[in-house]
């Protein structure tokens, strides 16, 4: 696999001026297990982030609901303070139950309390993309998401928000959105298997508008795995790099967040930023 640069691969959302590398880095495994409190070894997730960098990742997701706050800090710890360019992406409209549950969290209160708590645990002054995450916890449910847009948009008044994004989102909710305040990005679940977006991401596109895929390796059956395992031992990779590389040539606005603790793992993420699929490869794969 020929070695993946970050520069020859880019995509600026439209009056944005951000610059992503469109393989990026998703920190939700950064916290412990399901998401709640410190990793087993603090010491790795902060290696993992530093190799990031210098492998050219420059697009960090995050959130401070994951932990809660843990993610964040580990984040500060080994980043801080940030090279030029590095763009961190967080979300809001959630919080964490004392019993590990993700419970809504939409007002206008709750949405300027998130934003401060990302700011104080990043380290930050204004945080570069803020991402409203919509309530549906099985995925987009069409819930109005208007009243939360317009306090985001008096947060990016304010200058506590450079840019505004939203996730978990159906394609009436972003219209809904982009009636209040310009939307850079959109991050929704999608995969392989999971292609419920198609027609969504082809017109972000046309609007210069990022959509960065969740999941990107969830959600597949057995035999749909065999597919991809076989596609991958054929070209000598992983079955997660031709998942990733399928995202990116799906679309040219597509940004790609793969998680993981593992600096090993993330290398090979990285590395299939490289990997070209021919046509014959992505009919196999689109017929799964």
């Amino acid at each position: 696999m020929n070695t993946y640069s970050p520069s020859s691969d880019q995509f600026t959302p439209a009056g944005s001026g951000i610059v992503f590398n469109r393989v990026g880095y998703g920190a939700m495994q950064l916290a412990g297990p399901h998401v709640w409190g410190p990793p087993k070894d603090r010491a790795a997730a902060v290696a993992v982030l530093r190799e990031a960098i210098e492998l050219g990742v420059n697009h960090i997701d995050t959130a401070d609901f994951y932990g809660p706050h843990v993610t964040n800090q580990i984040i500060r710890e080994a980043l801080h303070p940030y090279r030029d360019g590095l763009t961190i992406t967080t979300k809001i409209g959630f919080v964490r139950g004392a019993d590990q549950s993700w419970l809504p969290a939409a007002s206008a209160q709750q949405l300027r309390e998130a934003v401060h708590d990302n700011l104080r645990n990043l380290g930050l002054e204004a945080l570069d993309v803020v991402n409203y995450r919509a309530p549906g916890l099985q995925g987009p449910d069409d819930t109005p998401i208007g009243e939360a847009i317009a306090v985001m948009l008096r947060l990016k008044q304010e200058g506590l928000i450079r840019h505004i994004g939203v996730s978990n989102v159906s394609a009436r909710q972003v219209a809904e959105a982009q009636a209040i305040a310009p939307i850079v990005c959109v991050q929704n679940h999608y995969n392989l298997a999971h292609r419920g977006d198609d027609a969504l991401i082809d017109a972000l596109a046309a609007q210069g508008i990022a959509y960065v895929p969740f999941f990107p390796l969830g959600g597949f059956s057995p035999l749909q795995s065999d597919v991809l395992n076989g596609v991958a031992a054929a070209l000598g990779a992983q079955p997660m790099q031709v998942a990733l590389a399928w995202l990116l040539q799906r679309a040219p606005n597509m940004l790609v967040i793969p998680g993981t603790s593992s600096v090993a793992h993330l290398r090979d993420n990285v590395a299939a930023g490289a990997l070209r699929l021919d046509a014959a490869t992505v009919a196999a794969l689109d017929a799964m």
